[in-house]
């Protein structure tokens, strides 16, 4: 989510600057769409690397601006675990 934090007070002109700025790492903005981040539910739920991108990349899709990039890298991820757990 963006963050607007104070960046200057100018008593003489009587303005006030505030700068805004999405945390790229830590908060952006498609991480906190619902009540739920899906670092939270794949943690909760012990799912492997696979699996816990299937989930990241499904939820994030529609709000990060490459929904079908996005869903076919999900596909990609539970292909990938399909396969290893078909070999045994």
């Amino acid at each position: 989510m963006a963050k607007t934090t104070l960046e200057e007070i100018d008593v003489e002109s009587r303005t006030i600057t505030f700068r805004v700025t999405d945390d790229a790492v830590e908060n952006p903005n498609h991480y906190n769409v619902g009540r739920i981040e899906a670092i939270d539910i794949i943690e909760d739920w012990n799912l492997n690397f696979n699996l816990g991108n299937v989930i990241k990349y499904t939820l994030r899709a529609p709000y990060k601006g490459e929904t079908l990039q996005d869903l076919k890298k999900a596909q990609w991820y539970l292909s990938r675990e399909i396969a290893r757990r078909s070999k045994g």
